[in-house]
C-alpha cells in the first residue's frame, strides 16, 4: 500500500496479523505513534514505513530491534561513514547483521539513496556469493538493513590482522578470487539490465565462517540501461577506482573489472599493490620474481595444483588492472578462466617473473569483448 493516500493513525488491530512479513505503508499521510500491536509481528521481515507522519519510536518488542536491546553499543561489531553494524541474534537463535543509518545521516537524501538503492539491488539478484539480504525497516527515525551474519567480517580485516591472515592459505585464497569473480559474472552477464556494482574493494569482500567470499555493500550499484549514457559522478573506494572514471565519469562494466583485479592482487600479496600498479610499466618492477610480491606470511605453496591456481590468479588480476577499459577481459570470461583453470607454464614457481605474466596473452582474442 506504499504511494497511496492514507491517512489517520496506524490502527491497532494490525497487531492481529500475526504471520505477516511483509509491510510496506511508505508515502502515506499517516499520523501518531506506531501502535505498539506491531510488536505482535514476529515473522515480519520488510517494515517501511517512511515518508509518513508517525511520531515516537518503533516498538521494541519487536523481535529484530529487542536483539540488540533497541541498537545497544555493546552488540555494534563495526561502524562506517554512514551507518553501524550490529550482530543480533534472534528468538529462534539465528544470528543476522543490522546496518543501521545514523540518526542524523538517515535524514540526509543522498544516504537515504543509498539504503533504497542497496534493498533494491538486493531483493532482486540471487547469488551464492552475494550476501543475501533477509529485511528491512525504513522509518523516518529508524532505518536498518537485516543480513545474513558474516562471522570473519571483512577481507581487508583478514589479510590486515596477522593471525588472521595466517590462517587464510593459499587454497583459501584462490577461492576467495573465484567467488568474488564468479559473482561480478552473475550481475554483469545474468542480469537483464546489467548490474555494476561501483565499489568491489576488500572492505566489501565479507568472509562467513567456512573463508568463503560473498560481495556486499550495494548503496553505490548502478543498472547499466544500453539507450543511457551512464555518466555519473564517481563513486568508490580510493585504491580500487578505475583510472578511467576520472576522466571520462562513464561507469562500465570495465570499472568493476579493474576493481576485481586489485583485489585479487591484495587477496594474493597480503596487501594493497598500489606501489606495484604505479610502477608495472617500469623495467626493473616488471623483473620482479611473482614469490616476491608474493604475501610471505604464510609458506610459498608447492602443490602443483596449488601454484597454477596462483600463477593463473596473477594472470587474470594483471589482465584485469590494464589502464585501458577495452584491454581488460569480461567478467565472464575471467570467470570460465579461473573455473577450467587450463593455464600452466613450464617455467619453474620461483622462475616465474611479472614480466612472463604481463606478456602472456591469456587467449586475449577471446577474453577481449
Amino acid at each position: 500500500m506504499d504511494d497511496n493516500i492514507l491517512s489517520g493513525p496506524i490502527p491497532s488491530s494490525i497487531g492481529h496479523l500475526t504471520n505477516l512479513t511483509n509491510l510496506r505503508l511508505s508515502s502515506n499521510r499517516f499520523n501518531g505513534s506506531i501502535p505498539l500491536e506491531m510488536g505482535n509481528l514476529i515473522q515480519l521481515a520488510q517494515l517501511n514505513l517512511s515518508h509518513n507522519l508517525l511520531t515516537g519510536k518503533i516498538p521494541s518488542s519487536i523481535d529484530i530491534i529487542k536483539a540488540t536491546n533497541d541498537f545497544d553499543i555493546k552488540y555494534c561489531i563495526g561502524t562506517g561513514s554512514y551507518g553501524s553494524v550490529y550482530r543480533a541474534q534472534l528468538p529462534n537463535g539465528k544470528v543476522v547483521a543490522l546496518k543501521k543509518l545514523h540518526h542524523f545521516e538517515a535524514e540526509e537524501p543522498a544516504f537515504d539513496k543509498s539504503f533504497r538503492n542497496e534493498v533494491q539491488m538486493l531483493t532482486n539478484i540471487r547469488h551464492r556469493n552475494i550476501v543475501k539480504l533477509y529485511g528491512f525497516c525504513f522509518h523516518n527515525r529508524c532505518m536498518f538493513l537485516v543480513y545474513e551474519y558474516m562471522e570473519r567480517g571483512s577481507l581487508f580485516c583478514a589479510l590486515r590482522i596477522e593471525v588472521e591472515a595466517v590462517e587464510l592459505g593459499w587454497t583459501q585464497r584462490v577461492n576467495i578470487v573465484k567467488s568474488i569473480a564468479h559473482a561480478l559474472s552473475y550481475l554483469h552477464h545474468d542480469c537483464s539490465p546489467p548490474i555494476v556494482h561501483r565499489d568491489i574493494s576488500t572492505n566489501n569482500i565479507l568472509l562467513n565462517s567456512e573463508m568463503e567470499a560473498f560481495i556486499g555493500d550495494f548503496g553505490t550499484a548502478r543498472l547499466l540501461y544500453p539507450d543511457s549514457s551512464n555518466q555519473t559522478i564517481i563513486a568508490g573506494t580510493y585504491g580500487y577506482i578505475a583510472p578511467e572514471l576520472a576522466y571520462t565519469m562513464v561507469v562500465t562494466e570495465k570499472c568493476d573489472v579493474y576493481s576485481f583485479g586489485v583485489v585479487a592482487l591484495e587477496t594474493i600479496m597480503g596487501r594493497h599493490p598500489g606501489e606495484l600498479l604505479s610502477s608495472l610499466a617500469s623495467p626493473s618492477t616488471q623483473n620482479l620474481m611473482l614469490t616476491d610480491v608474493l604475501d610471505s606470511r604464510i609458506p610459498h605453496p608447492t602443490n602443483p595444483v596449488v601454484v597454477r591456481n596462483i600463477v593463473l590468479v596473477a594472470i587474470v588480476a594483471l589482465a584485469c588492472v590494464r589502464s585501458k577499459p577495452r584491454s581488460r577481459p569480461t567478467m565472464l570470461c575471467v570467470s570460465q578462466e579461473l573455473l577450467v583453470c587450463k593455464k600452466t607454464l613450464a617455467t619453474p614457481f620461483r622462475a616465474i617473473s611479472l614480466r612472463q605474466l604481463l606478456d602472456l596473452e591469456m587467449d586475449i582474442t577471446q577474453l577481449k569483448e
